[in-house]
């Protein structure tokens, strides 16, 4: 559009229906007297019109073949065209219309008619770009809001897990530790598409951030229990374990007030079966096999890992080798033989990670889980 003018191309080979048109419509629209196919494509390398009249009948290039051309082109594909044509067949006219046509009007023209038509597809036209602009604007306002409630979920998870980890101080760290372990197993999953009918499925914006959650329950055990510098008692070890059902409890109450929880679904399963075993012989519910969700498999990993080579008031973290002998010790036992294979293949970048925290570790306790406790 120039000087808000709209543009028109006018393409017929007959000099007097070309002079005809631009009289009747130079006094509303910018016009291109265009005097073939083949000239129509050289000036569109330079202009983009609003609009294009096209002859049907021109040597050379007929109408059929220069629209057949510019659908083809992303450029100039959604440019509207009118037919002009002496023909008076529904055959032509239809052939016209499936070849991506807008409408068709006949020579001679009407004046009037011709303009009113060209003004309400020109206004059809500036509708649809108006409403695709709108949806494209009111699809960037709705992901810039998505972004801004994740990034406020996230907050919030951050700050209700550092209350976990100030409250239980021997484990800090180890939430945000076994995140990463968690995320190198499932891209690992997604990546070789084992388990794929399930992981394909998951959300991973939500997925590896609620793992944060898994441990919420331990806010309600006390003090006592969970800051204890030794091994726990039978009676001691059976109130910590409340704390999977805790979790689970806490993160079921908070779904009930919240439509959106494909968040929060995989948060209560991490939650409620990270101390489930393969064999069984875990708890709270004792499930076994594929039983026991995905989530709880595979944060089972991480979590057991990672409380293997922290450091504890009253124990060295172990060395990244003596934790992958008792991961792979405890295939078919304590996890899934699927994962401790993807984890045999990823050890070395599980050792990385434990890496960042070991020197520290030896000096300040800061990272952990309660399974060292159970296996002290």
């Amino acid at each position: 559009m120039k000087n808000g003018r709209q543009i028109i191309f006018l393409v017929d080979d007959n000099m007097a229906n070309l002079t005809t048109g631009k009289t009747m419509l130079r006094e509303h629209y910018d016009i291109f007297s265009i005097p073939s196919g083949s000239k129509l494509f050289e000036i569109l390398e330079k202009v983009t019109p609003d609009l294009i009249l096209l002859d049907i009948e021109m040597p050379e290039m007929n109408g059929y073949e220069a629209i057949a051309k510019l659908k083809k082109e992303k450029k100039t594909g959604k440019i509207p065209v009118i037919f002009l044509t002496a023909r008076n067949d529904p055959g032509s006219e239809l052939e016209g219309l499936n070849l991506g046509a807008i409408d068709y009007i006949s020579k001679p023209f009407s004046p009037p008619l011709l303009l009113k038509r060209i003004e309400n597809h020109l206004l059809m036209q500036n509708q649809q770009m108006a409403l695709r602009d709108y949806n494209d604007n009111l699809q960037r306002m709705v992901q810039q809001r998505t972004r801004q409630v994740i990034e406020l979920q996230n907050s919030i998870l951050n700050a209700v897990t550092e209350m976990v980890e100030f409250r239980d101080d021997v484990t800090g760290g180890h939430i945000e530790r076994t995140q990463n372990y968690l995320k190198l197993l499932v891209d690992k999953l997604l990546s070789e598409r084992i388990y794929w009918e399930e992981v394909s499925g998951w959300n991973l914006e939500f997925l590896i951030p609620s793992a944060q959650l898994h441990d919420v329950g331990k806010i309600a055990i006390s003090d006592a229990i969970l800051n204890k510098p030794g091994k726990l008692s039978p009676e001691e070890f059976e109130i910590m374990k409340k704390h999977t059902l805790i979790g689970e409890k806490a993160i079921e109450g908070i779904m009930k007030t919240n439509s959106d929880s494909d968040f929060l679904f995989h948060a209560k399963i991490f939650a409620a079966t990270h101390h489930e075993k393969w064999d069984g012989s875990g708890y709270p519910r004792g499930l076994e096999n594929s039983i026991i969700p995905l989530q709880g498999r595979l944060m089972a990993v991480a979590d057991v890992y990672d409380a293997l080579i922290a450091a504890r008031p009253y124990k060295k973290p172990l060395p990244h080798q003596d934790a992958e002998r008792i991961i792979v010790e405890g295939r078919e036992k304590h996890f899934d033989p699927v994962l401790v294979d993807l984890f045999q293949e990823l050890a070395p970048q599980f050792a990385l990670i434990a890496e960042h925290c070991n020197s520290a570790l030896l000096d300040k306790a800061e990272t952990g889980c309660d399974l060292v406790k159970e296996t002290a």
